[in-house]
Protein backbone atom coordinates (compact mmCIF):
# COMPACT_ATOMS: atom_id res chain seq x y z
CA UNK A 1 0.00 0.00 0.00
CA UNK A 2 1.31 3.52 -1.31
CA UNK A 3 2.23 5.63 2.07
CA UNK A 4 0.81 9.16 1.62
CA UNK A 5 2.19 12.00 3.64
CA UNK A 6 0.61 15.50 4.09
CA UNK A 7 2.11 18.67 4.99
CA UNK A 8 -0.20 21.09 7.72
CA UNK A 9 0.08 24.25 9.89
CA UNK A 10 -1.84 25.13 12.32
CA UNK A 11 -4.43 27.76 11.27
CA UNK A 12 -5.31 30.88 13.29
CA UNK A 13 -7.81 32.39 11.09
CA UNK A 14 -11.48 31.78 10.56
CA UNK A 15 -13.81 33.09 8.18
CA UNK A 16 -14.37 32.84 4.15
CA UNK A 17 -11.63 35.73 3.34
CA UNK A 18 -8.94 34.23 5.19
CA UNK A 19 -9.88 30.55 3.61
CA UNK A 20 -10.16 32.02 0.12
CA UNK A 21 -6.72 33.69 0.87
CA UNK A 22 -5.69 29.95 1.76
CA UNK A 23 -6.80 28.22 -1.78
CA UNK A 24 -4.65 30.40 -3.22
CA UNK A 25 -1.29 29.85 -1.89
CA UNK A 26 -2.25 26.09 -2.38
CA UNK A 27 -3.44 25.06 1.09
CA UNK A 28 -7.15 24.35 2.45
CA UNK A 29 -8.83 24.95 5.81
CA UNK A 30 -9.05 21.40 7.55
CA UNK A 31 -9.85 20.06 10.70
CA UNK A 32 -7.85 16.90 12.82
CA UNK A 33 -10.32 15.44 15.49
CA UNK A 34 -10.83 11.84 17.12
CA UNK A 35 -9.20 9.87 18.71
CA UNK A 36 -7.34 10.83 22.46
CA UNK A 37 -6.51 14.12 21.02
CA UNK A 38 -8.41 17.62 20.69
CA UNK A 39 -9.52 19.10 17.75
CA UNK A 40 -6.83 21.08 15.57
CA UNK A 41 -7.69 23.73 13.28
CA UNK A 42 -5.67 23.12 9.75
CA UNK A 43 -4.22 24.23 6.63
CA UNK A 44 -2.93 21.33 4.53
CA UNK A 45 -1.68 20.77 1.22
CA UNK A 46 -4.60 20.54 -1.34
CA UNK A 47 -2.51 18.83 -4.12
CA UNK A 48 -1.23 16.27 -1.36
CA UNK A 49 -5.10 15.49 -0.16
CA UNK A 50 -6.55 15.61 -3.52
CA UNK A 51 -3.79 12.82 -4.58
CA UNK A 52 -4.84 10.69 -2.06
CA UNK A 53 -8.63 10.89 -2.57
CA UNK A 54 -8.01 10.07 -6.45
CA UNK A 55 -5.66 7.34 -5.32
CA UNK A 56 -6.66 3.39 -5.43
CA UNK A 57 -7.30 3.06 -1.69
CA UNK A 58 -9.30 6.73 -2.23
CA UNK A 59 -10.86 8.10 1.37
CA UNK A 60 -9.97 4.86 3.45
CA UNK A 61 -6.11 5.65 2.36
CA UNK A 62 -4.38 6.23 6.01
CA UNK A 63 -1.37 8.95 6.20
CA UNK A 64 0.66 11.01 8.08
CA UNK A 65 -0.24 14.35 8.57
CA UNK A 66 2.69 16.39 9.43
CA UNK A 67 2.39 19.32 12.10
CA UNK A 68 4.76 22.07 12.95
CA UNK A 69 7.24 21.84 15.54
CA UNK A 70 7.74 17.39 14.24
CA UNK A 71 4.59 16.20 15.45
CA UNK A 72 3.15 14.22 13.34
CA UNK A 73 -0.36 12.51 13.75
CA UNK A 74 -1.95 9.22 11.31
CA UNK A 75 -5.22 9.98 10.26
CA UNK A 76 -7.95 9.05 7.66
CA UNK A 77 -10.53 11.44 5.31
CA UNK A 78 -13.48 11.21 7.20
CA UNK A 79 -15.25 13.93 5.17
CA UNK A 80 -14.73 16.41 2.46
CA UNK A 81 -16.23 19.38 0.29
CA UNK A 82 -15.56 20.59 -3.03
CA UNK A 83 -16.27 23.65 -4.93
CA UNK A 84 -20.01 22.62 -7.28
CA UNK A 85 -18.32 24.65 -9.88
CA UNK A 86 -14.49 24.05 -10.34
CA UNK A 87 -14.83 20.59 -8.69
CA UNK A 88 -12.07 21.56 -6.72
CA UNK A 89 -11.48 20.40 -2.47
CA UNK A 90 -12.53 23.35 -0.38
CA UNK A 91 -12.21 21.60 2.89
CA UNK A 92 -11.73 18.41 4.60
CA UNK A 93 -12.17 16.87 7.91
CA UNK A 94 -9.15 14.48 9.42
CA UNK A 95 -10.07 11.51 11.47
CA UNK A 96 -7.39 10.45 13.96
CA UNK A 97 -6.53 6.75 13.73
CA UNK A 98 -4.90 4.78 16.24
CA UNK A 99 -3.64 1.16 14.67
CA UNK A 100 -4.95 -0.75 17.60
CA UNK A 101 -8.27 0.61 17.29
CA UNK A 102 -11.26 -0.89 15.36
CA UNK A 103 -12.62 1.55 13.17
CA UNK A 104 -15.95 1.94 10.91
CA UNK A 105 -15.19 3.01 7.22
CA UNK A 106 -17.28 1.90 3.37
CA UNK A 107 -15.58 0.26 1.20
CA UNK A 108 -16.92 0.63 -2.58
CA UNK A 109 -17.86 -3.46 -4.16
CA UNK A 110 -17.28 -3.71 -7.73
CA UNK A 111 -18.96 -6.96 -9.94
CA UNK A 112 -17.42 -8.37 -12.55
CA UNK A 113 -18.29 -10.91 -14.94
CA UNK A 114 -21.37 -11.47 -17.35
CA UNK A 115 -24.42 -12.10 -15.97
CA UNK A 116 -26.64 -15.03 -16.99
CA UNK A 117 -29.63 -13.29 -16.63
CA UNK A 118 -28.33 -10.26 -19.20
CA UNK A 119 -25.97 -13.07 -22.06
CA UNK A 120 -29.14 -15.89 -21.90
CA UNK A 121 -32.55 -14.23 -20.46
CA UNK A 122 -31.82 -10.37 -22.21
CA UNK A 123 -32.61 -9.24 -18.95
CA UNK A 124 -30.62 -5.68 -17.45
CA UNK A 125 -27.87 -5.40 -15.24
CA UNK A 126 -28.38 -3.02 -12.52
CA UNK A 127 -26.42 -1.78 -9.83
CA UNK A 128 -28.69 -0.41 -6.49
CA UNK A 129 -25.85 -0.12 -3.83
CA UNK A 130 -21.85 0.66 -4.99
CA UNK A 131 -20.34 0.31 -1.33
CA UNK A 132 -20.85 -1.18 2.43
CA UNK A 133 -20.15 -0.49 5.52
CA UNK A 134 -17.74 -2.21 7.15
CA UNK A 135 -15.50 -2.27 10.74
CA UNK A 136 -12.20 -3.38 10.95
CA UNK A 137 -8.39 -2.64 12.21
CA UNK A 138 -7.19 0.70 9.75
CA UNK A 139 -4.25 -2.14 8.66
CA UNK A 140 -7.32 -4.63 7.66
CA UNK A 141 -9.43 -2.07 5.67
CA UNK A 142 -9.38 -3.20 2.11
CA UNK A 143 -9.06 -1.40 -0.64
CA UNK A 144 -12.34 -2.67 -2.63
CA UNK A 145 -14.22 -5.73 -2.46
CA UNK A 146 -15.01 -7.94 -5.88
CA UNK A 147 -18.19 -9.53 -6.67
CA UNK A 148 -18.93 -12.57 -9.21
CA UNK A 149 -21.65 -11.33 -10.88
CA UNK A 150 -21.83 -14.22 -13.16
CA UNK A 151 -24.85 -16.98 -12.17
CA UNK A 152 -27.28 -13.78 -11.49
CA UNK A 153 -30.55 -14.52 -13.10
CA UNK A 154 -33.46 -12.48 -13.74
CA UNK A 155 -35.40 -11.61 -10.51
CA UNK A 156 -31.98 -12.65 -8.59
CA UNK A 157 -29.88 -10.06 -6.60
CA UNK A 158 -26.84 -10.24 -4.44
CA UNK A 159 -26.91 -8.75 -1.02
CA UNK A 160 -24.51 -7.18 1.27
CA UNK A 161 -24.43 -10.83 2.78
CA UNK A 162 -22.82 -12.01 -0.31
CA UNK A 163 -19.48 -9.97 -0.43
CA UNK A 164 -16.73 -12.55 0.17
CA UNK A 165 -14.35 -10.71 3.15
CA UNK A 166 -12.41 -12.02 5.83
CA UNK A 167 -14.91 -12.24 8.78
CA UNK A 168 -12.41 -13.04 11.44
CA UNK A 169 -10.88 -10.03 10.40
CA UNK A 170 -14.08 -7.97 9.34
CA UNK A 171 -17.30 -6.93 10.63
CA UNK A 172 -20.23 -6.04 8.20
CA UNK A 173 -21.98 -3.05 9.18
CA UNK A 174 -24.59 -2.44 6.56
CA UNK A 175 -27.82 -4.60 7.06
CA UNK A 176 -26.76 -8.24 5.48
CA UNK A 177 -30.16 -7.93 2.77
CA UNK A 178 -29.31 -4.63 1.16
CA UNK A 179 -29.43 -5.34 -2.54
CA UNK A 180 -26.19 -4.37 -4.44
CA UNK A 181 -27.00 -6.19 -7.96
CA UNK A 182 -29.59 -7.19 -9.62
CA UNK A 183 -30.67 -8.42 -13.22
CA UNK A 184 -34.42 -7.28 -14.14
CA UNK A 185 -36.70 -7.55 -17.08
CA UNK A 186 -36.91 -5.04 -19.91
CA UNK A 187 -40.39 -2.78 -19.39
CA UNK A 188 -43.07 -3.46 -22.39
CA UNK A 189 -43.49 -0.61 -24.85
CA UNK A 190 -46.94 0.56 -25.12
CA UNK A 191 -48.35 -0.40 -28.42
CA UNK A 192 -48.85 1.62 -30.88
CA UNK A 193 -52.08 3.29 -31.37
CA UNK A 194 -53.17 2.84 -34.60
CA UNK A 195 -53.22 5.87 -37.21
CA UNK A 196 -56.91 6.49 -37.91
CA UNK A 197 -57.81 6.24 -34.28
CA UNK A 198 -55.27 9.07 -33.43
CA UNK A 199 -56.30 10.94 -36.08
CA UNK A 200 -60.47 10.73 -34.95
CA UNK A 201 -59.27 11.09 -31.68
CA UNK A 202 -57.80 14.24 -32.45
CA UNK A 203 -60.16 15.76 -34.82
CA UNK A 204 -61.87 18.85 -33.26
CA UNK A 205 -65.33 18.50 -32.35
CA UNK A 206 -66.63 22.21 -33.69
CA UNK A 207 -67.34 20.61 -37.67
CA UNK A 208 -69.32 18.03 -35.90
CA UNK A 209 -71.53 20.14 -34.35
CA UNK A 210 -71.74 22.54 -37.38
CA UNK A 211 -72.50 19.32 -39.27
CA UNK A 212 -75.59 18.60 -37.17
CA UNK A 213 -76.45 21.93 -37.53
CA UNK A 214 -76.81 21.77 -41.08
CA UNK A 215 -78.49 18.38 -40.55
CA UNK A 216 -81.22 19.82 -38.43
CA UNK A 217 -81.52 22.67 -40.67
CA UNK A 218 -81.95 20.93 -43.65
CA UNK A 219 -84.67 18.88 -41.69
CA UNK A 220 -86.39 22.07 -40.89
CA UNK A 221 -86.47 23.00 -45.11
CA UNK A 222 -87.67 19.59 -45.70
CA UNK A 223 -90.25 19.85 -42.90
CA UNK A 224 -91.17 23.30 -44.02
CA UNK A 225 -93.75 22.76 -47.53
CA UNK A 226 -95.28 19.45 -45.53
CA UNK A 227 -96.39 22.25 -42.68
CA UNK A 228 -97.91 24.64 -45.43
CA UNK A 229 -99.61 22.33 -46.95
CA UNK A 230 -101.81 21.18 -44.43
CA UNK A 231 -102.91 24.53 -43.02
CA UNK A 232 -103.95 24.95 -46.70
CA UNK A 233 -106.42 21.70 -46.10
CA UNK A 234 -107.75 23.01 -42.56
CA UNK A 235 -108.55 26.33 -44.46
CA UNK A 236 -112.39 26.35 -44.35
CA UNK A 237 -114.26 26.35 -47.69
CA UNK A 238 -115.72 30.33 -48.54
CA UNK A 239 -119.33 30.63 -48.40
Amino acid sequence: MEKFVVEGAARETRGKGPARRERLTGMIPAVLYGGKGNSISLSVNTKQLTRILRSETGHNSIFTVNLAGGDAEQAIVKDWQVDPVTGLLIHVDLLRVAMDVRMRVRVPVHPFGEPQGVKVQGGIFETVTREVEVECLPADIPEEFKVDVTELLIGKQIRAADVPMDKEKIKLVTDPTRVLFHVVTLKAEAEPVAEAAVTAEAAPAEPEVIKKGKKEAEEGDDAAPAEKAEKTEKKPKEK
